[in-house]
C-alpha cells in the first residue's frame, strides 16, 4: 500500500507541475501581441539547440518566454531599435524534424550578436511589419519640423 501512496503523490506533483506551466503559458498569452516562436540557444551541434516559447510584443521590445519554464522574466529581449534581419531560410536537417514545416528560420543580429528565431511563416509576415513600423533613427533624435517662413509681399 505504501507504493501506491507514493506513486500518487508523484502523479499529483506531476499533474501540478503542468497545470502551472499551462496557467503561466495562458497568462503570458492574455490580451494581444503574442506569437509563438523558437529561439536558438546553443549552436554547438547543428540543428539543434532550439527553445519552444512565447514572444511578447510590448512597446518596442519583443520580450521571448521560454514554454517550459515558470519564471515570468522574459529570457530574451529583442529592441526593434537595433534589430536586423540578416536572412531568411527555410529549416534544415534535423530542424526539419523539431520544427513544423511551415516555418521560417530568421538570422537577425542585435547589438553585434547573432540571434536565430523560427516562426510561421504567416507570423514572419506580421514580425517584419512590426520591425518596421518603428520610426526612423534612435529614440529622441527626431530632427526638427522646418519652419516655412512667408515671403514678403510685392507691390
Amino acid at each position: 500500500m505504501r507504493i501506491l501512496e507514493i506513486v500518487g503523490i508523484c502523479l499529483a506533483a506531476l499533474l501540478v507541475v503542468f497545470f502551472a506551466l499551462f496557467l503561466r503559458t495562458r497568462l503570458l498569452m492574455v490580451g494581444s501581441g503574442t506569437i509563438r516562436l523558437q529561439v536558438r540557444t546553443s549552436t554547438m551541434v547543428p540543428g539543434r539547440g532550439w527553445s519552444a516559447g512565447v514572444g511578447r510584443f510590448v512597446g518596442d521590445e519583443l520580450r521571448v518566454h521560454r514554454m517550459f519554464s515558470f519564471a515570468f522574466r522574459p529570457k530574451r529581449i529583442l529592441d526593434r531599435r537595433v534589430l536586423a534581419i540578416r536572412s531568411r531560410r527555410l529549416p534544415e536537417g534535423p530542424e526539419r524534424l523539431s520544427m513544423p514545416g511551415h516555418w521560417v528560420v530568421l538570422l537577425c543580429q542585435q547589438a553585434g550578436a547573432e540571434i536565430e528565431i523560427a516562426m510561421a511563416e504567416s507570423t514572419v509576415t506580421g514580425f517584419l511589419s512590426w520591425l518596421e513600423a518603428g520610426p526612423p533613427g534612435q529614440p529622441g533624435s527626431v530632427a526638427p519640423r522646418p519652419t516655412i517662413t512667408p515671403r514678403p509681399a510685392e507691390n
